[in-house]
């Protein structure tokens, strides 16, 4: 590969990678935090691009248009919390319920299966128009807010609601003997962790210039993979290393994909791809080290 080829995916990742890292953080917090597998993350995520697609189709400027993302991400979070929590349906079916019902939803919100918006102006638009590389404002855009999201969960992480919900994670049990309920904070964790990535495809659909109901397919698979390689990176000891693994790990990760992609990987074998990094990832360790290697899944 030519050097002035591998410098061009470099922005490119770094662009996508922060956009995706939000997803990243979000995941963060139900995998590692609450110990709940949520699969709501494939809905949540076209959830957020097509709110504020249709919205922006219908003339409302786009902040509030990812306002009303960020909003109706959190509902979808609290939706599969209830399901968990009051319906006492398993944490693995209720994400993939509520995924479920969010394509549906999805397709209903846009009217159709995808909506372009390459001819209308969005959040973003501004930034391009500018006399500059596009890549340097936009990349400075994603950054800011990407770090704002990370700072705001270290920040929340660390308070007395934030030290409940690591705790429910840790020890369900043990924290409800002391009058925590412990619903609230899976259903609060649950609509956080949503509204996060709701937010990253809201951005994301006005980045790549569309929204489609597909495009979240395979995202929990992707930041499961962030968060991995972020983790072996920057390590998992503290709540600041663990948001900052997952935007590490989501930057890498789109290098790797991006790499991969120049490198003559068909697209189609994308998704494959990420399964056999996270397999990769996750059973290396365990052969190694036994019981120790597997999958982390409580709370800190």
């Amino acid at each position: 590969m030519e050097i002035s080829s591998l410098l061009r995916t470099i922005p490119i990742s770094l662009e996508q990678g922060l956009a995706y890292g939000l997803v990243a953080i979000g995941i963060v917090i139900t995998f590692r935090i609450l110990a709940f597998p949520d699969l709501t993350v494939d809905g949540s995520f076209p959830l957020g691009a097509s709110v504020v697609a249709r919205l922006i189709m219908e003339g409302v400027p786009p902040i509030y248009g990812i306002l009303m993302a960020i909003i109706i991400g959190f509902l979808a979070g609290c939706c599969t919390g209830l399901l968990n929590t009051k319906l006492k349906i398993n944490s693995l079916l209720a994400g993939i319920l509520m995924m479920t019902i969010l394509y549906s939803v999805n397709l209903r919100i846009m009217g159709r299966s995808n909506i372009q918006l390459l001819t209308v102006n969005t959040l973003l638009t501004p930034l391009e128009n500018l006399d500059v590389n596009r890549f340097i404002p936009i990349v400075a855009f994603f950054l800011l807010v990407a770090l704002c999201a990370k700072l705001l969960t270290d920040m929340f992480l660390h308070t007395q609601m934030g030290f409940a919900m690591r705790a429910t994670g840790d020890n369900e049990q043990m924290i409800r003997t002391l009058g925590v309920n412990t619903d609230k904070m899976t259903v609060l964790g649950l609509g956080i962790s949503n509204a996060f990535v709701a937010l990253s495809g809201a951005l994301v659909a006005q980045d790549q210039g569309f929204s489609d109901v597909g495009m979240g397919i395979g995202m929990i698979v992707a930041g499961l993979a962030s968060i991995i390689i972020g983790e072996a990176l920057v390590g998992k000891k503290t709540v600041q290393r663990l948001t900052l693994a997952a935007l590490i790990g989501s930057i890498i990760y789109k290098f790797i994909i991006s790499l991969g992609l120049r490198l003559g990987l068909a697209p189609t074998d994308l998704k494959m791809a990420t399964g056999v990094m996270v397999i990769l990832a996750l059973g290396i360790p365990a052969i190694k080290k036994g019981k120790e290697g597997k999958l982390h899944l409580r709370g800190i």
